[in-house]
């Protein structure tokens, strides 16, 4: 379990190998990773009881990443917490290498294949129902993208997820506010979300999805109340971390430039240092 500061500058590790995963690869959805890598820096380090020695536990927690788009990111984490040699993701969206664009249980630490939009929630509470049923305490975390509750399926397993009462799930979601066509706002709006989700029975709160600290304090509460779902509006930045990527939608999927790369890492280095 990592400290505060000790998750401040692992935060800050994770950018610098996302953004070298993804340009040695020449492909990746560089914004998305960015904006949600704090969430799983602090879920893997901090909040979830699962680890390399203990993933075939059926006690263990659970996580499912439905936007599946943003592979890079959870691989990096996953690398990092030693479920597999970071040396692997060398072969990144290589033929025949299991690390492609989405997360496949091929790979250690994957839960579920993902990235088809809007299906994670339905699995997730899949998931905590069985741990109801079984009657174990795990608990089930699910990262979702703010684009993908677009997506109907969303609702009718929300729904679900408060009929049977199941306190432990946790869905948060990465709300920056742009997918590939733009503002989330202007494609489809989603507000109010908090409204929408606490009129489907979860309890809710909101945090900064980019603040290691706020997304500390706010993880640690949950189930937020007994019998209901929780449900974190966790509001990023995509691209955050480096400064002409954040808030462009262009940086959804697409590769630095050796300059823009040279830029965003000598960003990156001064972001460390300051934390020293």
């Amino acid at each position: 379990m990592l400290t505060l500061p000790e998750l401040q500058r692992k935060s800050v590790h994770y950018r610098k190998d996302l953004l070298q995963l993804i340009k040695i690869a020449k492909a990746g959805h560089t914004g998305g990773d960015l904006s949600c890598l704090d969430i799983l820096n602090v879920l893997y380090n901090r909040i979830m009881r699962v680890g390399p020695e203990t993933f075939s536990s059926p006690d263990r927690d659970h996580y499912i990443q439905s936007k599946g788009h943003c592979a890079e990111a959870l691989f990096v984490v996953l690398a990092d917490r030693g479920f597999f040699p970071k040396s692997d993701l060398k072969t990144l969206n290589q033929y025949g290498s299991p690390y492609i664009g989405h997360p496949t249980r091929d790979v250690n630490g994957v839960e579920q294949n993902s990235g088809a939009l809007g299906h994670g929630l339905a699995v997730a509470v899949g998931m905590a129902l069985a741990g109801k049923i079984d009657r174990r305490d795990y608990r089930v975390f699910i990262l979702l993208g703010d684009g993908e509750l677009a997506e109907g399926s969303n609702w009718e397993a929300a729904m679900t997820a408060a009929h049977y009462r199941l306190d432990n799930l946790v869905a948060i979601v990465d709300r920056n506010g742009l997918q590939i066509t733009g503002s989330t706002e202007d494609v489809c709006q989603l507000a109010p979300l908090d409204e929408k989700f606490a009129a489907f029975g979860f309890e809710v709160r909101r945090c900064d999805g980019n603040d290691v600290e706020d997304l500390m304090q706010t993880l640690e509460e949950v189930p937020f109340r007994p019998g209901k779902p929780s449900l974190i509006l966790a509001k990023t930045k995509k691209g955050k971390g480096v400064s002409f990527m954040e808030n462009v939608s262009k940086w959804h999927h697409r590769v630095p430039t050796d300059q823009e790369y040279a830029q965003a890492m000598a960003e990156l280095e001064a972001a460390e240092a300051a934390l020293k």
